[in-house]
């Protein structure tokens, strides 16, 4: 156990019996009354956010956290294996984890997962994710005006909005938080 003014951005803490990630995080000392600690918190079981506050001498349980990447494999049954790439232990994940952000997963592709005393807590994607258009219909050259997409769909049964010039067998940047188009994808040596 450790004092609510020992917190930090990015802790993990056991309340209510959940565990929450601080968000952010702020001492307050008011010119009247106890100090305390205000903090933004996630519970990584429901994903929703909420502000908490501690009083700064109040006891809170600072769970250790370890961030792995991991490479995915494949889907078994209701569970999604991971490989750890240094060890080859197969990692089996729960759905309840995995099926929020399937669309952005890629077969031998690595993530990072958090664990907690050995069980996977959450997946964390990167901030885009390369996917290849597998169906992009055809655009006639007059359909030019500003700003028009068209859907596609990708490798992983996602359809997202792009710019009417990207055709099936590119690879092309999504933003998994939104859904969004970025670019297309750089090759290895650097070009389109």
């Amino acid at each position: 156990m450790a004092n609510a003014n020992d917190l930090r951005k990015g802790n993990a803490i056991n309340k209510d019996g959940d565990i929450h990630i601080v968000l952010d995080m702020e001492r307050v000392k008011p010119g009247k009354g106890g100090a305390y600690v205000q903090a933004a918190l996630r519970n990584l079981r429901t994903g929703k956010s909420s502000q908490t506050r501690f009083s700064s001498t109040e006891s809170v349980d600072i769970i250790p956290l370890i961030r792995k990447k991991l490479e995915y494999s494949y889907r078994d049954g209701t569970e999604y294996v991971f490989l750890d790439t240094e060890t080859f232990d197969q990692v089996h994940v729960p759905g309840e984890l995995v099926e929020p952000v399937l669309g952005y997963l890629v077969e031998g592709t690595a993530y990072d997962l958090i664990f907690s005393e050995g069980q996977p807590l959450q997946l964390e994607l990167p901030a885009s994710v390369n996917l290849t258009v597998v169906e992009s219909p055809e655009w006639v050259k007059g359909d030019s005006a500003t700003n028009v997409r068209k859907p596609v769909k990708l490798e992983t049964g996602l359809e997202a909005l792009v710019p009417l010039f990207i055709k099936a067998g590119e690879v092309i940047k999504i933003d998994p938080r939104t859904g969004e188009y970025l670019s297309r994808a750089k090759d290895a040596d650097g070009t389109d």
